[in-house]
C-alpha cells in the first residue's frame, strides 16, 4: 500500500533566519529610504519597489545601489512579476561586493518554500553556499532543502540533509518523521519503526503515525497490532483514510482466520479511485465461502472477470465450490474449467480439471465433447489415482453424451480403440442414428464395425437385427432376411426388445421375397402373440395380402376381416381385396355388390377408382355392357387424373368394339393414342384401330391416322422390343453403367417406341441411384408429363426429391401439388403434402403452410418424425405470424414426441418463453438439457447459450454471463450470427462492468 504523505507544519525559520540579516539593511541615511524599507516590510511591494527604482536611477553612491537592486528584485518575486528570477541573478551578477549576494539566493529560496512551491525554491537554495551560515541557520538550511527535495520526489538526496538535522532540538522530530516515512516508502518497515520510535515530540506526529504503524504491522505480519493501531485511529481519519483502515483491519482479521469479523471491515473498503481490485473481491468472497454464505460469495467471485492470475485461480476454484454447494452443477463446471485453464497453482489446476471432468459426464458440457473433457484429464495426468475412476467414465461418457459421431472419430483416431467395447457400442449406437436419418448405406457400414469389435453379446446380436433392417431399407431382401435368421439363433436374442417384432420383420422380408407361404406362417405367429395396435392390425393386414398372392382367397378374406377388427387404418384396403378375392372365387355377383358397396362407404378413399376400374371390368365380364361403361365413366369423369384412365378408356374401347358398336370404339382408341402416346394402352390402342379400320374396310384411312401419330415404329417393333429387353436384362443384373448405356441407345433408335417412358424412367432410377441427379430430373420430368400411371407418380416423387435436396422449392411446388393430386399410394401422398408445407414455410406462405401441417395430421398412421414435423411448421408459422400462444402450444406438442432437430429446436423455445415469462431458472434448466442431449445440433445449443448468459447476466451472476459468452465466441465460430451477438452481448456487459463503483457500494452492485 501507498499513502501521499500529509506535510506536517514546517516550523518557521523563524523570520529570524530573515531577521539576522536586517542589521546589514538599514545602514543608508536618509528618511526616503526608510519609507521604502517600512513599505517592503509591510508586504507593499510594488509601492517599494516604485521608491527603490528611483534610488537606483537616482543615487551615485554604489551600496545604495546595491541595496536598491536587491529589494527590487526581491519585490518582483514576491510579485510574480515576469522576469523576476532574471532581476535576482542580475543583482548577484552586477554587485558581487555585496554583502547581500549569498543571502539574495536564500531569500528566494525561502520565499518559495514558505509558499509551498518546493521545486522553485529548490532551484535558488542549490545555489546558495551554505558554508557561510551559522549553526542555526545552517539547520534551518538543512530541513528545508531536505524537505524541498523530499516533496520534488526525490527521497534518495533529501535523505543526507534531514539525518544532519535529526538529532536537532528545533528540527529533529520533523526530520526522524519524514525519514521514517521515506523508509516506509521503501518497504523497509523495520527502520521506519525505529525511526518513529525516536520521534520526541509525540504531540506533533500523534495525527498520522497510528495509520503508518498500523500499516506497517501488517505488512510485517504483526495483524494483532495492526489492528489495535487501525481502530485507534479510525474515528479521526477522514473517508479516504477510513477506508485504507478498514482494509487493514479486515484483512488482518482475514489473515487470522477470524473471517466473521473481516466481513464487516471488508464490505466498508471504498476501493483505489472508487474501483475494486480482484484481490478485494476475493478476500470479500472468500470470508463469505467460509461463512457458509455462498450467495454473497458467488457474487463476490463472479465480479472477477478476465482475471488472469493466482487470484483470479482460486475465486474461480472458490466460486465454483459455492455452485456445487448450492446445487448449480452447470455454472460449477464453468468455473472449475476457468480454474483449470490457470498454472498458477498446480493443486488447484488438478482438482479444477478433476471435478470440471466428473460434472461434464453428469450432466453433460455445452462447449466440448464429454469424452474430450475426461480425456484431458487422463492425458494430463496419466499415472493419477483418479484415472481409473475416469477412465470408466469415459467409457459411459460415448453413451451419455449421445455424440456418437464425435465419439467415433475421437476412437477412430485412438490406437488400438476399434476393437474395444465402447467402440463397439459407440459403432452400433451411430449406426442407429444413421439409419433413423434414412441413410441406410452409412447404418450397413457401422453396424458392420460394430460387430468386428464384439466384445458385449447384447450389442452384437442388436448390430446384427439392424444391419438386417439397414439391408432391407436398401431393398437387398435376401441379405435382409439371412441376416434376420442369424439374429434369431444368437443365444441372447430373446431377451432384446428387437426380438419382439422379429416374426414380423422376417414376413416381410419373405413376402417381398415373394416367398407368400412362409411370409403368411411369421405373420400369422406375430399377429397370433402380438398385443392390440398398429404392427399387429398391419401384420394381418399382410396376412391377407400374403394369402391372396398365393391364391388362398377364403384365408385371405379371413385375414382381412381380422386387420379391420384389429383397428387397421387400412380398412378400405380389407374391403377391395375382399371384392378382388369374390372375383377369384368365382363369385363375380357378391363381388360387384361389395365393389358397389365399397364405393358408397368409402368415397374419399384412393383406392374407390380402383374399385370402379374392377366394378366395370367385372360388369363387362358378365355382359352387362351398359353398367360397364358407367363404372368406366364414373372413374373417368370423377378421377381424371388417375393413373387407370388410360386403361379405363381401352376397356370401355373394347366394350364398345365387342358390342359391334365401332364408331364409339375408334373414338375411344384414338382418344387414348393421342392423349397418353409412348404407353403400352397406346400401343394396344392403335392395334385395336388398325382392326376396326380393316374391319370397316377402310385400311388407307389408318394408314393416313397411324403416320400422323409420330411414337409408332410399325415396321421397327421387333427391334424395338429386342434393343428394351437388352437394356432391361443389364439392369436387372446389376450393370449399372451398362444399363445407361442401352437405354441411352434405345431412346436415341426409338424415341416414340412403346416402351420410351419405361426407359425414360429406368434410365432416370439409374441416374438418380447413381448421384447424377440434374440428369435424373430430365428422364423423370419426361415421364412426370406422360400422364398416369406408377411410373408417371414415382417420377414426380423423384423429382421432388431432387428439387427439395437443391431447395429449390419454387421449382418443386408444382410438382408436389401434381403428386398429391394423382398419388395412389398414400405415402407419395403423404411426402407430397408434407413437403408442402415446408417448402410454403420457405415460401412465406404461412397460411398455406398451417394449412397443409392440418392436412398431415389427418392421417392416422403417419410416420412420428412427419407428425413432429407438422407440428414444427404449425409452431414456427404461428410464430412467424405473431401467435405466440399458438406457437408455444404447438412447440411443447413437438418436444413431447419429436427427436433430433426438432426437438432442439422445441426445446429452446421452451427456454424462450419461459424467459418471457419471467422464470429464468426453468429457462436455463430448459438450455442445459438442451446442450446436454442435442449436442450435435449445435446452432440451437449456441442460440440457447445466448439466452443463458442473458438470463444470468439478469439474475446478477456476471461470470456466467461473461463465461457463456466467451465461449460461444470461441467455440461456436461456424455460425458467425451467433459469435457476432455474443460478442456485442460480451462487450455491453464489460462496459457496465467498467464503471466506477458508486460510494458506499464497492462491489459495484
Amino acid at each position: 500500500m501507498r499513502k501521499r504523505l500529509t506535510l506536517l507544519p514546517v516550523l518557521l525559520l523563524a523570520m529570524a533566519y530573515g531577521r539576522g540579516q536586517e542589521s546589514l539593511i538599514y545602514t543608508h541615511p536618509g528618511r526616503e529610504f526608510q519609507q521604502a524599507l517600512d513599505l517592503y516590510h509591510n508586504r507593499q511591494y510594488q509601492a517599494a519597489q516604485n521608491l527603490f527604482q528611483q534610488f537606483l536611477d537616482q543615487s551615485s553612491d554604489a551600496e545604495t545601489r546595491a541595496d536598491a537592486a536587491y529589494y527590487i528584485a526581491n519585490a518582483a518575486v514576491r510579485l510574480n512579476q515576469l522576469g523576476a528570477d532574471h532581476l535576482m541573478e542580475a543583482f548577484v551578477e552586477n554587485h558581487p561586493e555585496s554583502p547581500r549576494r549569498n543571502t539574495a539566493y536564500l531569500d528566494v529560496g525561502n520565499y518559495y518554500f514558505d509558499q509551498g512551491r518546493y521545486p522553485q525554491a529548490l532551484k535558488w537554495f542549490q545555489k546558495a553556499d551554505p558554508g557561510t551560515l551559522d549553526r542555526k541557520e545552517r539547520e534551518a538550511f538543512d530541513f528545508r532543502m531536505g524537505y524541498a527535495l523530499y516533496s520534488s520526489g526525490r527521497p534518495g538526496d533529501a535523505e543526507p540533509y534531514l539525518k544532519r538535522v535529526a538529532n536537532s532540538g528545533q528540527y529533529g522530530s520533523q526530520a526522524k518523521y519524514y525519514l521514517g516515512y521515506i523508509a516506509y516508502e521503501q518497504d523497509d518497515y523495520k527502520q521506519a519503526n525505529e525511526r518513529f520510535d525516536q520521534i520526541a515530540d509525540q504531540e506533533v506526529l500523534r495525527e498520522k503515525l497510528s495509520y503508518y504503524q498500523a500499516d506497517m504491522n501488517f505488512k510485517l505480519g504483526n495483524f494483532e497490532q495492526a489492528i489495535e493501531q487501525a481502530k485507534k485511529q479510525l474515528p479521526k481519519a477522514d473517508r479516504s483514510e477510513a477506508s485504507e483502515l478498514n482494509k487493514i483491519i479486515g484483512e488482518s482479521y482475514f489473515n487470522l482466520g477470524q473471517y466473521g469479523n473481516a466481513i464487516p471491515y471488508l464490505e466498508q473498503y471504498q476501493g483505489r479511485r472508487g474501483r475494486w481490485s480482484h484481490t478485494d473481491y476475493y478476500l470479500l468472497g472468500y470470508a463469505y465461502y467460509q461463512m457458509k454464505d455462498y450467495p454473497k460469495a458467488i457474487g463476490q467471485f463472479n465480479k472477477i472477470i478476465d482475471g488472469q492470475d493466482a487470484v483470479a485461480q482460486n475465486a474461480y476454484y472458490h466460486l465454483a465450490e459455492c455452485y456445487l454447494n448450492l446445487d448449480r452443477k452447470q455454472e460449477a463446471l464453468n468455473a472449475f474449467r476457468n480454474a483449470s485453464l490457470m498454472e498458477f497453482s498446480p493443486e488447484i489446476r488438478k482438482d479444477a480439471l478433476l471435478n470440471y471432468a466428473r460434472l461434464s459426464y453428469e450432466i453433460g458440457n455445452a462447449f466440448e465433447p464429454v469424452p474430450v473433457a475426461l480425456r484431458g484429464y487422463l492425458e494430463a495426468y496419466p499415472g493419477d489415482a483418479n484415472a481409473d475412476e475416469v477412465r470408466k467414465l469415459l467409457v459411459d461418457s460415448y453413451l451419455t453424451s449421445r455424440d456418437f459421431q464425435g465419439a467415433l472419430e475421437l476412437l477412430e483416431g485412438s490406437r488400438g480403440a476399434a476393437r474395444d467395447e465402447t467402440y463397439q457400442k459407440v459403432a452400433f449406437y451411430r449406426g442407429v442414428e444413421y439409419f433413423l436419418e434414412d441413410q441406410p448405406q452409412e447404418a450397413l457400414t457401422l453396424f458392420g464395425k460394430s460387430l468386428d469389435a464384439a466384445f458385449d453379446p447384447i450389442f452384437e446380436a442388436r448390430a446384427r437385427f439392424w444391419q438386417a433392417e439397414a439391408a432391407y431399407a436398401l431393398e437387398r431382401y435376401e441379405e435382409a432376411l439371412a441376416g434376420y435368421l442369424r439374429f434369431r439363433d444368437l443365444p441372447r436374442a430373446s431377451s432384446l426388445e428387437e426380438y419382439q417384432g422379429l416374426e414380423y420383420q422376417i414376413g416381410y422380408a419373405y413376402f417381398k421375397l415373394k416367398e407368400y407361404g412362409k411370409a403368411a406362417g411369421h405373420f400369422r405367429t406375430f399377429s397370433g402373440r402380438a398385443p392390440a395396435g398398429t404392427a399387429k392390425a398391419d401384420a394381418l393386414m399382410r396376412l391377407g395380402d400374403s394369402y391372396f398372392m398365393g391364391r388362398q382367397y377364403r384365408e385371405a378374406m379371413a385375414a382381412y376381416e381380422d386387420a379391420k377388427g384389429s383397428g387397421s387404418p387400412e380398412k378400405d384396403y380389407a374391403d377391395y381385396q375382399k371384392a378382388l378375392a369374390l372375383g377369384f372365387l368365382g363369385r363375380e355377383g357378391e363381388k360387384q355388390k361389395a365393389l358397389e358397396a365399397f364405393t358408397r362407404a368409402y368415397p374419399t378413399s384412393t383406392l374407390k377408382d380402383d374399385a370402379l376400374f374392377e366394378l366395370g371390368n367385372s360388369r363387362a365380364q358378365e355382359g352387362e355392357d351398359v353398367a360397364a361403361i358407367q363404372a368406366y365413366d364414373q372413374l373417368l369423369s370423377e378421377y381424371r387424373m388417375s393413373s387407370l384412365v388410360p386403361a379405363a378408356l381401352m376397356r370401355k374401347g373394347l366394350v364398345y368394339y365387342n358390342s359391334g358398336r365401332n364408331q364409339e370404339a375408334l373414338g375411344v382408341f384414338k382418344e387414348v393414342a393421342s392423349r397418353f402416346p409412348g404407353t403400352q394402352e397406346a400401343a394396344q390402342a392403335v392395334q385395336s384401330v388398325k382392326l376396326i379400320y380393316m374391319d370397316l374396310g377402310e385400311v388407307d384411312q389408318y394408314a393416313t391416322w397411324v403416320r400422323g401419330l409420330g411414337f409408332v415404329e410399325v415396321s421397327d417393333q421387333e427391334l424395338e422390343a429386342a434393343s428394351f429387353q437388352a437394356a432391361e436384362k443389364q439392369r436387372l443384373e446389376g450393370n449399372a453403367q451398362r444399363a445407361v448405356k442401352a437405354y441411352a441407345a434405345y431412346l436415341e433408335q426409338f424415341p416414340g417406341g412403346p416402351a420410351a417412358l419405361e426407359a425414360r424412367f429406368r434410365l432416370g432410377q439409374l441416374y438418380f441411384d447413381g448421384g447424377e441427379p440434374e440428369k435424373a430430373l430430365e428422364q423423370f420430368k419426361v415421364v412426370a408429363q406422360s400422364g398416369r400411371g406408377d411410373m408417371a407418380e414415382q417420377s414426380l416423387t423423384r423429382i421432388c426429391e431432387v428439387l427439395l435436396a437443391g431447395e429449390d422449392f419454387p421449382a418443386a411446388l408444382p410438382y408436389l401439388k401434381k403428386l398429391e393430386e394423382m398419388a395412389d399410394i398414400t405415402q407419395n401422398r403423404t411426402f407430397a403434402q408434407s413437403n408442402l408445407m415446408k417448402a410454403y414455410f420457405r415460401e412465406k406462405d404461412y397460411q398455406q403452410t398451417l394449412s397443409y401441417a392440418r392436412k398431415v395430421l389427418e392421417n392416422p398412421s403417419l410416420d412420428p418424425r412427419i407428425r413432429s414435423d407438422a407440428r414444427l411448421m404449425i409452431a414456427r408459422s404461428a410464430r412467424e405470424t405473431g401467435d405466440q400462444e399458438a406457437a408455444r402450444a404447438a412447440y411443447a406438442e413437438v418436444l413431447g414426441e419429436a427427436s433430433g432437430a426438432a426437438a432442439a429446436e422445441a426445446l429452446y423455445y421452451q427456454a424462450y418463453y419461459s424467459r418471457q415469462d419471467g422464470d429464468l431458472e426453468a429457462s436455463n434448466a430448459a438450455v442445459q438439457q438442451l446442450v446436454r442431449d442435442f449436442s450435435t445440433h449445435r446452432e440451437w445449443g449456441g442460440k440457447g447459450l445466448l439466452l443463458m448468459a442473458r438470463n444470468f447476466d439478469q439474475l446478477d451472476d456476471v461470470f456466467q454471463a461473461t463465461y457463456i459468452l466467451e465461449n460461444v465466441v470461441k467455440s461456436f465460430t461456424d455460425f458467425p450470427d451467433l459469435v457476432s451477438e455474443a460478442g456485442e452481448e460480451l462487450a455491453r456487459i464489460r462496459a457496465r462492468e467498467a464503471s466506477p463503483n458508486t460510494p458506499g457500494n464497492p462491489q459495484g452492485n
